[in-house]
């Protein structure tokens, strides 16, 4: 049996398996970001524009470790 077939195999299951979780983990955060900011505007709108330049920072660090998480699938995947 070749097992450097099983192998790239698995680092492919692995790999895609790691993919679609990270994007459901970037999704899910950006959602609850998008919920809460709004949440707040709604409670306090003269707060609006120090709420969303907050939310925008943390979508945009959601955003970089995702695209971290995806990097690393594709090095597992091109080992």
């Amino acid at each position: 049996m070749d097992y450097s077939v099983l192998a790239k195999l698995g680092a492919y299951f692995g790999a895609s398996i790691g993919a679609g979780l990270t994007v459901i983990g970037v999704g899910l955060g950006i959602g609850l970001i998008g919920a809460k900011a709004v949440e707040g505007v709604a409670r306090q709108p003269e707060a609006g524009g120090k709420i969303l330049s907050n939310m925008m920072i943390a979508a945009a660090l959601i955003e970089g470790l995702g695209l971290f998480g995806l990097v690393i699938c594709i090095l597992a995947i091109l080992k």
